[in-house]
């Protein structure tokens, strides 16, 4: 593990802080703070004012204008309703987010945090179990290890963590092989670094357990000798970690010295307990031991579906979870069959005996769905189960803590893609008011029988392939979300932050991340329309604010990306301005504003966001016309995993060059509206102009453009040589010694003519003896 932490240190070296990145480091705190009784009026009033200012404007310009003009031409006419639509949805938009943000700020001036004593209580005798799912393909090994740790260090009686490792098992390049390794010794490193607090724990607690409990004060001598030797053990890890990016002094502070902190602090009290000659009682102290137990006692393995013939090898995150899912709560034994490792289901007859290889994949009640560049807090899985069993919550499939941005970033694009984060992390609080949850599958607790329920089982090659989690489309959460509703479920968001996700450090890793949440929105509408009208059917019909929530949601990147794209380039008619526009746009940005300096923002970040999304237009628009293409041609879009690496990822050279062509319009749009005198418009080009190249240079770079757009031309010129064909006698004929009869057996003639024959001789024959 050594070379994987000097590796990251190189690489985080080689990065430096750019100007305009973030200093502050410390995160927020884990319970929002109640916003007070003004807060809660000025939302409302923000509401009000938004809607009354779109009626004013529809009434005083564009019915005015239509009704006093009755001889206005078709184009008029034409551009009224477009502006008018345009405008509406844009609005509408606006209008969603405060009436998401109103449900947060209500919902965090209610919530109360549950008492320690009553989460000790709680899972004193507790038996349900939790599986932890962590997809991994082709991270970095020091990424994924923070959040290994993260999820191992979890207060729960009874946690497994799987790491689903995705990459090629068999790697020819040397590089990706070494990397890989790493990968797959990480469990088996924490699984032996928590050996000895977890036999110390153990023994303390089987010790309290067999003492005679009338010798009290003892006992708490030996309880508090626990404490501050489980608190020693994580400073000294953390004080042996190596610290070279935000990340990881996140990972160090608030996991490692987070704990530490939080077992001190019961330190103290069972200190002040004996210096008072006070004890707790023999019930609370074994709350305490079993505590310090639950903290060091996770099961940490790998598991690598890309092994196995007989599960999906659909290239995407869902399958992946999907695969480990169908194998759970049975033994299965890996049976080689020709070429191909399979794995077939154990029925044991008879005395039970030990059968080599079988596997054996203990089944759960809940599970625990967390990305491989993700970080969850000490007690994320304590709250969020406690939730979940609650007798109000019994319908809760899925709650979860929408992730928050690490702070600190040493890149402005990060920190500003942060705070976008950070507002999202407050929408998706605001949707559960409303029952208009969205799963944010970067981590969720989820219950396994609510997946089950949405199950669906397909045969692929002869083989069964199960699917709990869409992967129909690239936001698989966002489908299974509609899923789970259609079938009784609701969802659910924790009002706390408890976990926290990595942001991409570059343009190009962004485009990525952003083409695939703008791409699939719009497939699922229909499952969504059905939902409405099986629910009216049985008289438990959708709220209004829910579906208008969730349309918003899965709908307006490609409205608000059309719409911009009209307002950008389209010269409307200047009687369609009006301050009421402005007016109704105020409430908006002032909310998003005060929302960023309550997340440890900057109120003037509203205008580098603007900018941000001047520049992710293109990137939205491919990711909306790639939902589209699928509706009409019904070819899955392939899922492109956002990079988590340390190096630049380099953007296509469109992306980037579109930015460009956005200031160069605007600015030709400045100069025609200045010489036709229409000032409406020509502050809003010259807007676009100035918050658009800022953008360029803030986020992307010009050096870095010119690069991404010149590797952009290169690509596309470039054509690869054709190889010369092999000669004949590369091929030997197969013959009875050679030939592979077990490959032959079990995949027949469709693999034999796939693998025998010449790569660029299709038409060769083999003759088999």
């Amino acid at each position: 593990m050594s070379s994987v932490k000097n590796d990251a240190q190189q690489a985080a070296a080689g990065r430096r802080r750019q100007w305009g990145s973030e200093k502050r480091s410390d995160p927020l705190p884990i319970v929002h703070p109640a916003p007070s009784r003004r807060k809660l009026a000025w939302g409302r009033v923000a509401i009000v004012t938004t809607i009354a200012a779109w009626f004013s404007y529809v009434v005083s310009t564009i019915l005015r204008e239509l009704a006093n003009n009755p001889g206005v031409g078709f184009r008029f006419q034409f551009e009224a309703v477009l502006y008018l639509l345009v405008v509406t949805l844009l609005t509408f938009s606006a209008l969603m987010y405060l009436t998401a943000r109103q449900g947060a700020l209500n919902r965090f001036a209610a919530h109360r945090r549950v008492p320690r004593g009553e989460l000790d209580r709680h899972f004193r005798d507790h038996r349900e179990s939790i599986t932890v799912l962590v997809p991994s393909y082709a991270e970095e090994p020091a990424v994924v290890r923070g959040t290994l740790w993260s999820a191992a260090l979890q207060e729960f009686p009874a946690i497994r963590v799987v790491l689903l490792i995705d990459d090629d098992p068999f790697p020819r390049d040397e590089t990706v092989a070494q990397k890989l390794e790493l990968t797959r010794e990480l469990t088996g490193e924490i699984q032996r670094a928590l050996q000895e607090p977890l036999a110390r724990t153990q023994s303390a607690l089987d010790s309290f357990r067999q003492a005679d409990h009338s010798e009290s004060h003892r006992l708490l001598e030996e309880l508090i000798s626990s404490y501050r030797w489980c608190a020693q053990w994580l400073e000294a890890m953390a004080e042996a970690e190596t610290v070279s990016d935000h990340v990881e002094e996140f990972f160090v502070d608030s996991v490692l010295m987070g704990l530490s902190r939080e077992l001190r602090l019961t330190l103290l009290a069972l200190e002040a307990a004996h210096a008072q000659d006070s004890v707790p009682d023999t019930s609370r102290m074994e709350e305490l031991h079993l505590r310090l137990v639950r903290i060091f006692n996770a099961q940490l393995v790998n598991f690598e579906r890309k092994r196995y013939a007989s599960l999906s090898q659909e290239a995407n995150k869902a399958m992946n979870l999907n695969s480990y899912i169908s194998l759970m709560g049975k033994q299965w034994l890996p049976e080689q069959r020709g070429d191909a490792l399979i794995l077939r289901e154990y029925a044991p007859q008879g005395q039970h005996t030990n059968v080599e290889g079988l596997i054996s994949i203990p089944d759960s009640t809940y599970l625990l769905t967390l990305d491989a560049d993700s970080i969850l807090l000490r007690d994320y899985c304590l709250r969020l189960v406690y939730f979940l069993e609650s007798e109000e919550n019994s319908r809760v499939a899925v709650t979860q803590t929408p992730y928050s941005s690490f702070r600190g970033a040493p890149t402005r694009i990060e920190r500003i893609a942060g705070a976008t984060t950070d507002i999202q992390h407050i929408l998706h609080q605001g949707k559960t008011l409303y029952n208009a949850t969205f799963w944010v599958g970067a981590n969720a607790v989820i219950r396994k029988e609510a997946l089950q329920d949405i199950a669906q089982v397909n045969t692929v090659g002869g083989y069964e392939i199960h699917t709990y989690i869409q992967d129909r489309t690239v936001i698989e959460d966002t489908e299974s979300s509609i899923d789970l509703g259609a079938h009784g479920w609701a969802l659910s968001n924790y009002p706390e932050r408890l976990s926290y996700s990595a942001t991409p450090p570059d343009f190009g890793s962004l485009v990525v991340q952003r083409r695939r949440w703008a791409n699939g929105g719009l497939l699922i509408m229909p499952k969504l329309w059905r939902q409405a009208r099986e629910r009216r059917l049985q008289r438990n019909p959708l709220r209004l604010r829910e579906i208008l929530l969730r349309v918003n949601y899965m709908s307006s990147i490609a409205w608000a990306s059309v719409g911009l794209i009209f307002l950008l380039a389209y010269p409307y008619d200047s009687r369609l301005l009006s301050p009421l526009i402005f007016a109704a746009a105020v409430p908006y940005f002032l909310c998003m504003g005060s929302d960023l300096r309550d997340s440890g923002h900057r109120f003037s970040d509203i205008f580098r966001i603007y900018g941000f999304n001047l520049v992710l237009l293109p990137v939205n628009m491919a990711g909306v016309l790639k939902s589209v293409q699928q509706a009409f041609t019904g070819e899955k879009i392939p899922f492109a995993r956002t990079p988590k690496v340390r190096d630049r990822t380099a953007a296509p050279a469109l992306h980037v060059a579109v930015p460009y062509i956005i200031v160069l319009f605007s600015l030709f749009t400045l100069y025609r509206d200045v010489l036709s005198e229409n000032w409406g418009n020509a502050v809003f080009a010259a807007l676009n102009a100035v918050l658009a190249a800022y953008a360029i240079r803030a986020y992307i770079g010009f050096k870095n453009s010119l690069s991404d757009m010149t590797l952009g031309l290169v690509s596309w010129l470039f054509v690869s040589p054709k190889k010369s064909p092999p000669v004949a006698a590369a091929y030997p004929p197969a013959t009875p010694e050679t030939t592979d009869w077990e490959t032959i057996l079990y995949q027949g003639d469709r693999r034999l003519n796939r693998d025998l024959r010449g790569k660029n001789d299709r038409r060769r024959r083999i003759n088999l003896r």
